[in-house]
This record gives C-alpha cells, sequence and structure tokens, in this order.
C-alpha cells in the first residue's frame, strides 16, 4: 500500500478497566432479572460512556499521542469507548509499527497488516486495537434462480436448472424438488408454523416496534410494497425505510446509492427486510447500510465487517435507536481480527444495556461460517464471531422433515388459502443441512449411515461439483466466555465458551427443495403469482424473521404497561427453557419429551430439535502449502474419500470433533441431541406460546 494512501474512518477500540467491565456485565444482569430494582432501567448512549467507557484522562492522553503521529482524531464516540480516527498509511505504520497492506482476491480486495500491532506501553491498558486494519473481501452470495407457480400444484418449476459448480449447494439428484417442483413457502406458511398468525389475530403484529435490518446493501421500497400487498400484510400497517446511519457531523456512513448512482438492489438486503414483515406485519422496518467504500470507490470501511461495524456503532449512540437490531452475516472467529471481534462485543453490549435486541444468524456454513458456498477448507471449527457475543441471541438454521419422512399431507394443504398458504400449523424440523452429511436424508435413501450416503454419491460425482458445506452454523467460541444463562439447560455443554447457537427457525433446505418466496425487482410477485418469482432455498432468513418474532413479543409487553425495549432476548429464553427442558444435572421432565420437534404439544414454547445434524462435507487440497511452506490442513474433517475439485486433487471428508477417530455419531459435528445442542440451540419457537410465557416470567398476565 502507498505510504500517502489515507484510511479514512478507522475506529480505535478504547478497553474499558476491568472495575467497569465487572460492573457492566452486572448491570447488564440485573436489567435481565425480573426482581431486581434495576429490571429495565436501560441506558442512554452517554450514559453508557459516563459509566463504562474509557475514563477521561485516557482519552486525552491516547487522543494526544494519536495527534502526535499525525493521525486525525475526528470524533469520540458517546459511548466513550471508541474514535473515529484517519491517518495515512505511513501514519499508521510509524503509531502501530506495522504497515498496512493490501491483497486481492480474484479480483476483490482486502487489507491487512504486515505483523502484530505495537501499542506504547503507556496506553497498552487503554487501547485495545484499531478496527479497519484488518479487512477482507466481501462475501460472494449464491445466484437466485426464478421458478414459477403451478397453479395446479401449487409447486414452483425452476426456470432453469439451479447453478452447480465447485463448491455447488445442491446435493446430486437426491430430493423430489425436479419431480415434484420447489416447495415456496409463503408469510402465511411460516406465520401458521411458528403460531405468529395466532397473535397476528389477537392484534399483536408489531406494531410500535422498530426493527433495524443492518445489511451491506439497499432494499428497494417499492419491493417491500410489492411483497406486503401480494401477500396481504398492508392491512397490519406496517412500514419501510432505507436509511444510512449517521452521527452528528460524523461523515463516516456512504451511501450505497451516492456510490453507484443509482438505485441498485441488494437481494439480501430485500429478502431480510420482507420477511422481518413477515413475522411482525405491523412493524416499523428499517435497512440500515453503510457502504464500505465512498463515491470515489476507494475503501471507506477496510474492517472485516465491512459497513456493519460503522452502521451498528451509529445506530446504538444514535438519539434515536431502534428497538431490535438484526444482522446476517457472520465470518468466523478465526479470521477475525482481535481489535474487530473486541469493537463487535464492545458494541453488542452497549446496544444490550441500552434496551436493544439483538440478533444475529449464526451462519450458513456448518460449522465455520467464513466460506460462503466454497466447501470448509483449510480451517476447523469456528462459531461466527458476531453471533458468538454474550449480548447477542445467535440464531441458527432448520430444515423442514416432512419430504424426508414422506409426511407433507399430514402437514400441508392440497388447496392453497387466499395468501398462498398451504401450512396446517407446525411441521417437524431438523437441522438445516444441505450436505450428504445429513442422517435424515441418508436414512431417507436407504442408507444406514451418512459416510455410505456421501461414498456412493462421491462415486457419481468424481470431480466434486455437489459438495459442499452449506447448512446451518453452529460451534463453541474460543474468544467469549459461557454466561451463566447458557449454563441452564439440559445437555447445555460442559465447556467455559460462548456456544452457539441459542435458538434456530427455518434456514435453508436439502436437495433445495423447499425455500421463501421473494418479491424483488428483477423477478416482482404479481396477484396469483402466475409470473416467476425467485425463492431461496439457501440463504438464512432466520435471524430477521426471530427479530420479527420479538417484535411481537415487544408489543405484547408494551401493551401490559412494560417498556418496548426489552434488552438481548437469550436469558429470557434459557430461563423459559429450563421450566420445559430441566436443568443440566438430573433426570429431564416429561415436557422435553412432549417439546419434541417430531410431534410437539400444542402448549410448548419450543420445538426441541432432536435429530439431524450439521455436520457438512469438509475439504484438502493435496500437498497445498503456505507462502512459508507449511502444509495447510483442515483439521477437524474426518476424510471417507478423494476427488479433482476445480482441478485440484483432494481428500473430501465430514466435520468432526475429533479427525483421529472413524466418523460416527459420537464425533460428528454436530448432531441435534435433546435439550441444547449445537445443532440447533434450544430449537424454534411458538411465538403466541412465547408470549404468554415471557409474560408471566416477568410478572404479568
Amino acid at each position: 500500500m502507498a505510504a500517502g494512501t489515507r484510511l479514512a474512518h478507522l475506529q480505535l477500540v478504547l478497553k474499558p478497566s476491568a472495575v467497569r467491565l465487572a460492573r457492566l456485565q452486572q448491570l447488564v444482569a440485573d436489567q435481565h432479572d425480573p426482581a431486581s430494582p434495576r429490571f429495565h432501567q436501560w441506558l442512554t448512549p452517554a450514559e453508557y460512556g459516563k459509566a463504562f467507557g474509557a475514563a477521561d484522562a485516557d482519552i486525552s492522553a491516547v487522543a494526544s499521542w494519536l495527534r502526535s503521529q499525525g493521525v486525525t482524531v475526528n470524533a469520540v464516540y458517546p459511548n466513550q469507548s471508541l474514535m473515529d480516527i484517519t491517518a495515512t498509511a505511513a501514519q499508521v505504520g510509524g503509531a502501530f509499527h506495522a504497515q498496512p497492506m493490501q491483497y486481492d482476491v480474484g479480483g476483490r480486495r482486502g487489507t491487512v497488516l504486515s505483523g502484530d500491532m505495537a501499542i506504547p506501553s503507556a496506553l497498552r491498558d487503554v487501547v485495545a486495537g484499531v478496527v479497519g486494519l484488518n479487512g477482507r473481501p466481501a462475501p460472494v452470495r449464491a445466484p437466485l434462480v426464478p421458478a414459477k407457480r403451478d397453479a395446479s400444484t401449487g409447486r414452483f418449476m425452476r426456470d432453469t436448472s439451479p447453478t452447480v459448480g465447485a463448491g455447488g449447494a445442491r446435493p446430486m439428484a437426491i430430493g423430489t424438488s425436479d419431480l415434484l417442483g420447489l416447495r415456496g413457502l409463503v408469510p402465511d406458511d411460516l406465520a401458521q408454523m411458528y403460531g405468529a398468525a395466532r397473535l397476528h389475530k389477537q392484534g399483536i403484529t408489531g406494531k410500535g416496534v422498530t426493527i433495524a435490518l443492518v445489511e451491506l446493501g439497499t432494499a428497494l421500497p417499492h419491493d417491500w410494497s410489492n411483497f406486503v400487498e401480494t401477500f396481504d400484510l398492508a392491512k397490519y400497517g406496517g412500514d419501510f425505510r432505507q436509511f444510512n446511519p449517521r452521527l452528528g457531523g460524523l461523515d463516516n456512513c456512504y451511501d450505497t446509492n451516492t456510490v453507484n448512482g443509482e438505485l441498485i438492489e441488494d437481494d439480501e438486503s430485500a429478502q431480510d427486510a420482507e420477511w422481518a414483515t413477515a413475522m411482525a406485519p405491523g412493524a416499523h422496518i428499517e435497512v440500515a447500510d453503510c457502504s464500505a467504500v465512498k463515491d470515489d470507490y476507494s475503501d471507506a470501511s477496510t474492517n472485516i465487517y465491512q459497513g456493519f461495524f460503522i452502521a451498528a456503532t451509529n445506530i446504538v449512540n444514535g438519539d434515536e435507536r431502534p428497538d431490535i437490531m438484526s444482522f446476517t452475516v457472520s465470518y468466523g472467529e478465526d479470521l477475525t481480527d482481535a481489535a474487530s471481534k473486541a469493537g463487535m462485543d464492545l458494541v453488542m453490549a452497549q446496544a444490550d444495556a441500552e434496551g436493544i435486541s439483538v440478533f444475529a444468524g449464526a451462519g450458513d456454513d456448518s460449522v465455520n461460517p467464513s466460506f460462503y458456498r466454497v466447501p470448509i477448507n483449510g480451517a476447523g471449527i469456528s462459531a461466527g464471531s458476531l453471533a458468538s457475543s454474550p449480548n447477542v441471541t445467535a440464531v441458527g438454521g432448520t430444515d423442514l422433515a416432512d419430504e424426508l419422512d414422506g409426511t407433507t399431507a399430514q402437514y400441508f394443504r392440497k388447496k392453497q388459502n387466499a395468501v398462498y398458504g398451504t401450512a396446517k400449523g407446525y411441521v417437524p424440523e431438523i437441522p438445516w443441512n444441505a450436505s450428504c452429511g445429513n442422517p435424515v436424508a441418508a436414512r431417507a435413501n436407504g442408507f444406514k449411515d451418512v459416510v455410505a450416503f456421501c461414498k456412493m454419491l462421491l462415486l457419481l460425482d468424481p470431480y466434486a461439483h455437489y459438495v459442499t458445506s452449506v447448512g446451518g452454523s453452529g460451534g463453541p467460541s474460543v474468544v467469549n466466555a459461557k454466561p451463566a444463562w447458557q449454563r441452564l439447560v439440559h445437555n447445555a455443554p460442559l465447556d467455559q465458551s460462548r456456544d452457539v447457537p441459542d435458538v434456530a427457525l427455518f434456514g435453508g433446505s436439502y436437495a433445495q427443495a423447499t425455500g421463501l418466496v421473494m418479491c424483488l425487482e428483477a423477478y416482482p410477485c404479481n396477484k396469483g403469482l402466475t409470473t416467476s418469482v425467485y425463492v431461496d432455498t439457501d440463504i438464512s432468513l432466520a435471524a430477521p424473521m426471530f427479530a420479527g418474532i420479538q417484535a411481537l413479543i415487544n408489543q405484547s409487553l408494551a401493551t401490559r404497561g412494560l417498556p418496548m425495549k426489552q434488552g438481548n432476548a437469550a436469558p429470557t429464553l434459557y430461563a423459559l427453557a429450563q421450566e420445559a427442558y430441566g436443568a443440566p444435572g438430573g433426570r429431564a421432565p416429561p415436557t422435553l419429551a412432549d417439546c419434541n420437534a417430531n410431534d410437539p404439544a400444542a402448549s410448548c414454547v419450543f420445538h426441541n430439535i432432536t435429530r439431524g445434524s450439521i455436520s457438512t462435507q469438509c475439504v484438502e487440497v493435496d500437498d497445498l502449502v503456505d507462502e512459508h511452506g507449511v502444509p495447510i490442513v483442515t483439521p477437524d474433517c474426518a476424510f471417507y474419500g478423494s476427488a479433482n475439485y476445480g482441478g485440484y486433487p483432494v481428500r473430501v471428508g465430514l466435520t468432526t470433533t475429533n479427525a483421529a477417530v472413524p466418523y460416527s455419531p459420537e464425533t460428528a459435528a454436530y448432531m441435534a441431541q435433546p435439550g441444547w445442542s449445537f445443532a440447533s440451540g434450544l430449537g424454534s419457537v411458538d411465538a403466541a406460546n412465547l408470549a404468554r410465557a415471557w409474560r408471566k416470567f416477568v410478572g404479568i398476565r
């Protein structure tokens, strides 16, 4: 990187003292405890900064040192935990004794430091690092394939075959979607499945609640309107806006549309907005994004989280803050630099203390969410770095089991209703796993175990076109400690790590058999759904959907006199799950079996997912070494065969917790089980039962 290259709006992270950090953790625990006098006593950004940010003298010392190095201090955030700074590459090198460098991956640019950052000894207890000096290219998303609805069957037929290439997400010709057509779920289906429809009938629609979806790009308002009109959601009175969160005169959030010169839709932003609305059709939906580049296409935000970090930071430090926030993209902790992880954890803790409920997708790629449609390779198990924050509710992904079980007629009507829904109610779920490592799919196709299933498919696929790691994500954090509330339930791991996910909702499907209907600019919806639309089968929208469910909970509580804001949902969810699943030790209560997702009782708050796994395929390239000649291995992979992947000889395996022994259900990473699991956390929820149980927990009817 040239010495004069300007690195604008880096975020210097200030450490709270150990005393202040302990006080913050106690405050947050009290804010979630109905018996505490500090229950729901949420803070403002300024109050947070005064109580838990860096001391004024420390901030002054850091600012003076930065200015002495030629670095511009643009602002100190109200939380007194972040400083927005600008420097040239040479100034960064001089101040931190590590030179920023640019690298290119397939035409996409990233930033990395040449070595470890050095901080003056007098400031080491105050400065945690700088967010923005270690970034990576934005994820490449799978292309959407349009499909047209057959009015006679209600199924969708793809306009073209799904794109298949190295790492393609679709297992090899095993499934029903080509024979019966693709099943496209609509808002009414998910509302019936998760009990939201019962709340809608009671007038609980999320009215008065603001959900901010923090995204990487723009959603078009007319697509959201098209969605709510098509599925008769407009009657609930929800609304939508797209905005770029800015903080006072700090000009660090750039408008994606200004950069592009025109309104350009980001498909995932639009999908998130539509399906948050599907759960909470009366809520105020906001899509918040800060562009990763400026209008001259120079970097605006070079951190690992792209524009997420600036957007989230500006939101939680602003005067008008949402009730709920949602994130869908998360990199693994192993690829997230320490400063970015510390900075995002700090912002999430602040959000929690302010009463903002934050939901983050655990990931879409099994045990390491960094790979985005590329099979896991050269890396092992790693929890999502955003989802693993102890102040966030991590949301995993599920799949519907009925097609593999052959029970579709039991859960879906043949005739659609006026809004194209066919679900009768809850449909049994399994962990989302698009690979041959899916044990429910293996058994449905006559195989006694997944290894035999995978070996058969590999014989038919010597070039590994169908090898995939796509599925729900989960795993233990190597950074964050386990919060006390996560120790409450049956089968919670006896580790010291923050484990994800906490809960799960529909994320995607095996064999791309089932997906969610979208209304997007390229393929808008019309009445009758007579034209082609997108049906997304493998990008999890579970986090924004759970954000929608939380909006229903918030309104239900606010109508009975409680504050609209509820803070992190996870502590309450685990307390409620303990009632149904039992505590870690001793015999589980009968309600654990009663709430099994295979056939849950109507009164259950949670659907406990007990079969299936998120153990997907992984690969290791033969004889591949790094720039130092060290072999690049895939450590948590139990190999079962070889293939030619993209022109490279590779070994193909399944993700495991112990690669030294033969793969089995005991070592698979990870299997579903009664109680809590890495595959789906506590499971999915019934929103109406959850609202009732939540009201009881906080002492109101």
